[in-house]
């Protein structure tokens, strides 16, 4: 049982609380019962790391309690967390749903994005490299699991609506302005929805090259929460 925050393998278990070291390793932390039950099923895990005296399928590092506080993102954690390997997703295109996001920042939004899209049927989420980072702990938690079994790809979000488009997939913007309510859009069998930063919506370089804008209508207020109104659309065209 490791009892001291030198030993080598805790510093660079905590290295990983950091998106640089997680870029270069392609490993990622979680924490609790539910996020691990979720990652064995897609086999994600690497490392177990608990202040139990149980036994586990998958390697295992074991550490007294208050090691286990240190390394966890909550103030009053589970005892078992885990090391887990990064998933090297790529676009998918023979999926049906697409929703690609610009430039959201707020964790708590792209987990319940994600974890939406998952309940709602969607086959792929596309981030723009300037989201915020899937692997945080924030996100992770928000997801509810949800991550590990969902298509998710970061890349330039105008090379996969250059993709996309290659597929005959049309793909629709979110905006207020020169859009057209939802309910004016029929279902069809492949879309793509772009959905933007909780400020400034989408980039307009990003809307100038999709097929549609569209608005959801709403009355007494400027706008929807990100996470609200892309569930909302999500709901409307699963």
């Amino acid at each position: 049982m490791i009892t001291s925050m030198n030993n080598e393998t805790i510093k660079d278990i905590l290295k990983l609380k950091q998106k640089k070291y997680r870029d270069e390793t392609g490993l990622f932390l979680i924490e609790g019962y539910h996020l691990i039950e979720e990652a064995r099923k897609q086999h994600c895990i690497k490392t177990v790391i608990t202040s139990l005296n149980d036994t586990f399928d998958e390697d295992t590092i074991y550490v007294s309690e208050n090691i286990m506080k240190k390394l966890a993102f909550t103030k009053s954690p589970q005892p078992i967390m885990a090391i887990c390997y990064k998933r090297n997703n790529n676009i998918d295109l023979n999926s049906h749903r697409y929703i690609l996001l610009d430039q959201i920042q707020d964790p708590g939004n792209l987990g319940t994005i994600i974890r939406s899209a998952l309940a709602f049927g969607y086959d792929q989420v596309i981030l723009s490299k300037d989201c915020v980072d899937i692997y945080n702990d924030k996100v992770i938690r928000s997801t509810q699991g949800a991550m590990f079994h969902i298509n998710i790809v970061t890349m330039d979000l105008r090379e996969a609506i250059e993709l996309l488009h290659k597929n005959h997939i049309e793909v629709y913007g979110t905006s207020l302005e020169n859009g057209q309510d939802i309910h004016m859009f029929e279902k069809k069998e492949k879309m793509a929805f772009v959905m933007g930063n909780e400020g400034n919506g989408v980039s307009q370089e990003i809307l100038d090259i999709c097929d549609k804008h569209m608005y959801i209508p709403i009355q007494g207020i400027d706008s929807l929460n990100v996470a609200i109104a892309t569930g909302i659309i999500m709901y409307e065209f699963n």
